[in-house]
């Protein structure tokens, strides 16, 4: 009585197989024609990150490492405001083609006393014309307190825009970076 039932289950199992290999696969045509996505962002804040003095590993097999601290700084948005604390920094490497990634994590402390996390992911890419703007552009992952006003930070997708404006006399080095939620 066991051969038989064992019998039966394989050759179910093998007419569904059998089945399954016939069926065709979707039209990829209707996949690859959809149209282009075209996502809406809302601004959440401008932060001006200050970065100390780096320091260089050198050229490793990934390319040319770096670390930049970051010092300090301020961001405001709508919701939102607050001080940069000195207590992150910015691991960088430049590839072989040139461009740079950007690994930056660091904490946010709002006017409120609620401390958020910040890892900012970036990508600069040099104009290959000299002449063009760089690429510029960063993804975000915040973490801030379940139980505070600003858990809807844990709940979203973050872009980032980050400018590296020109130094006045007397002034720290600092990035402004823009952080944008994917709607």
């Amino acid at each position: 009585m066991m051969k038989k039932i064992i019998l039966c289950l394989m050759i179910a199992a093998t007419a569904n197989f059998t089945f399954a290999a016939d069926k065709k696969p979707a039209d990829t045509k209707d996949l690859t024609a959809k149209k282009e996505q075209i996502f809406t962002t809302k601004h959440i804040w401008d932060a001006k990150v200050l970065i100390g003095e780096g320091v260089e590993l050198g050229k490793t097999k990934y390319g040319t490492r770096r670390m930049i601290p970051i010092t300090g700084g301020t961001f405001k948005g709508a919701d939102i405001e607050g001080t940069v604390l000195p207590t992150g920094a910015d691991f960088q490497v430049t590839r072989a083609d040139g461009d740079t990634e950007f690994n930056a994590r660091y904490m946010l402390k709002t006017n409120d006393g609620v401390l958020i996390q910040v890892i900012n992911r970036a990508l600069y890419s040099p104009p290959s014309d000299k002449k063009g703007a760089p690429y510029m552009r960063s993804v975000l992952e915040l973490e801030a307190p379940s139980d505070s006003r600003y858990a809807y930070l844990n709940h979203a997708i973050f872009l980032g825009t980050l400018d590296v404006p020109p130094l006045k006399e007397g002034e720290k080095p600092y990035v402004v970076i823009g952080v944008h939620q994917l709607l």
